[in-house]
């Protein structure tokens, strides 16, 4: 398990929330446009970003 010190468990926690807004913002705009082409990029934006938070989570869970 990796240990974190309280400095990195509240960066850990800003870049966290910061990655889940960013996933519901792209997730918003995927839904709301018309142009199919665009709409895909978004869609593969927001799993990039829900990728990343995911990844950061699990160090929360002592996981790499």
């Amino acid at each position: 398990m990796t240990n974190l010190t309280a400095k990195d468990l509240d960066v850990l926690s800003h870049v966290l929330t910061g990655e889940e807004i960013a996933c519901k913002k792209a997730r918003v705009y995927a839904n709301t446009l018309t142009d199919a082409a665009l709409a895909q990029e978004m869609n593969e934006i927001a799993c990039a970003h829900e990728e990343r938070f995911n990844r950061l989570f699990s160090i929360l869970n002592g996981g790499k």
